[in-house]
C-alpha cells in the first residue's frame, strides 16, 4: 500500500511540473499616430499593464496607422480585430455631436476651461461608447492649436479666399466662416499638399506643427488657444470582461495613471513643441486683438449651431460646464 501511495505521489509530482503556466492573453492596439507624447504616454501604459499583470496580458501597438487607418479604428475595436483604439474624438463627429464637442473653436480654449469642459462631457461620451460596445479608458487633451501660414496673418481678412487644411467638420465649418475654403488634408499629406498649393494655411498644434516639419512650408505660427481637442483611448468592453479580475482592475489602473500623465504630457509638449517651431526658424507672433475677436465670434457661431445638433442633453452639458468654469 506503502510504494501504490508513493508511486501516486511521484506522479501527482509530475504532472504538476509539467503543468503549463498561466496562459498568457494577447491584445492588439491601433493608434494613427507617430510618436509624439500620446504614443509616449500609450507605451507607457502599455508597459505597466504588462508589468502589473506579470506578462499575463501582452499588449501589442501598431502606430502611425501601420494597421489600420484613423476612420476604420474604432469599428476595428467594436468587431474584435483589435481589443483597443486610440482615435481623435472629433474625427467621428458624424456620428453624434458629443465626439465633436471639444473642436468647438473658443468654448474651451485655455487650459481650465478644457478640463471643466472634460468633466462635463466626460459621462455622455463614456456612454455613447458603452452602446456601441466599447469601454472608454482616459482620454487626453492635444495641446493648443493655432494658425500656420507663409504670410502674416493681421486678421481674419487674410485668410479670406484662400486653401485652408480641415481635419473635421468643425475645421471644415470655422473655415467656411472665415471666408476661406476648407480641404480634407490628413496630417500625412500636408507637406505635399502645400508644396503643390493644395493648401495655403492649416490649423493645428504645434505638436502637428513639428510632425510634420512646418517650417519647410510656412514661416508663422499664431498660438490663438482655439481649441483643445482630446484623443480617446478605449477597448472592446466583451475582450475586457473576459480578462481575469486582476488583469483587468491592472488595465483600468494603469488608464487612470495615463490620464494623469498623459495632461502633464500636452501641458509640456505645449510648451516644447512651440521652441521646436522657433529654433526652426519660424516666427509666433501674438495674434492681434481685432483676430482674436473676430475668432471668439466664430466660437459663439459654432457653439450655438453644436448645441442644436446635440438638443437636449447637449443644452444640459453646456449649462454643467459653464457653471463649472465660471
Amino acid at each position: 500500500m506503502r510504494d501504490w501511495i508513493r508511486r501516486a505521489a511521484g506522479l501527482a509530482l509530475a504532472l504538476g511540473l509539467a503543468a503549463p503556466a498561466a496562459a498568457q492573453t494577447r491584445w492588439v492596439m491601433a493608434t494613427p499616430y507617430a510618436e509624439n507624447f500620446h504614443t509616449l504616454n500609450i507605451r507607457q501604459f502599455i508597459a505597466e499593464v504588462e508589468q502589473a499583470t506579470e506578462g499575463r496580458l501582452a499588449i501589442q501597438l501598431h502606430a502611425n496607422a501601420s494597421l489600420l487607418p484613423m476612420a476604420q479604428i474604432k469599428r476595428g475595436v467594436q468587431t474584435g480585430q483589435v481589443q483597443l483604439g486610440e482615435v481623435l474624438l472629433s474625427a467621428y463627429a458624424n456620428e453624434d455631436p458629443f465626439f465633436e464637442v471639444d473642436g468647438v473653436p473658443f468654448l474651451a480654449w485655455t487650459w481650465p476651461q478644457a478640463e471643466a469642459l472634460n468633466a462635463a462631457t466626460e459621462p455622455y461620451v463614456r456612454a455613447r461608447l458603452e452602446r456601441q460596445g466599447l469601454t472608454l479608458l482616459y482620454m487626453v487633451h492635444w495641446d493648443a492649436q493655432g494658425f500656420y501660414a507663409k504670410t502674416e496673418i493681421r486678421s481674419l481678412a487674410d485668410l479670406r479666399g484662400t486653401r485652408f487644411r480641415a481635419y473635421n467638420t468643425v475645421t471644415a465649418r470655422m473655415a467656411e466662416l472665415m471666408g476661406a475654403t476648407p480641404v480634407t488634408v490628413q496630417a500625412a499629406e500636408v507637406s505635399q499638399a502645400f508644396a503643390t498649393n493644395v493648401i495655403q494655411s492649416m490649423f493645428t498644434s504645434a505638436q502637428t506643427g513639428v510632425n510634420v516639419t512646418a517650417w519647410d512650408f510656412t514661416r508663422y505660427w499664431y498660438n490663438v488657444g482655439g481649441m483643445r481637442t482630446r484623443n480617446a483611448v478605449f477597448a472592446n468592453a466583451r475582450a475586457l470582461a473576459a480578462l481575469d479580475p486582476p488583469s483587468r482592475a491592472a488595465l483600468l489602473a494603469a488608464a487612470a495613471t495615463a490620464a494623469t500623465r498623459g495632461k502633464a504630457m500636452a501641458q509640456a509638449a505645449e510648451v516644447a513643441m512651440a521652441d521646436r517651431l522657433r529654433s526652426q526658424g519660424m516666427q509666433l507672433p501674438p495674434p492681434g486683438e481685432a483676430m482674436m475677436a473676430e475668432l471668439k465670434a466664430i466660437g459663439e457661431t459654432q457653439t450655438a449651431e453644436w448645441v442644436q445638433r446635440a438638443g437636449p442633453e447637449g443644452v444640459e452639458m453646456l449649462a454643467r460646464y459653464r457653471a463649472a468654469a465660471q
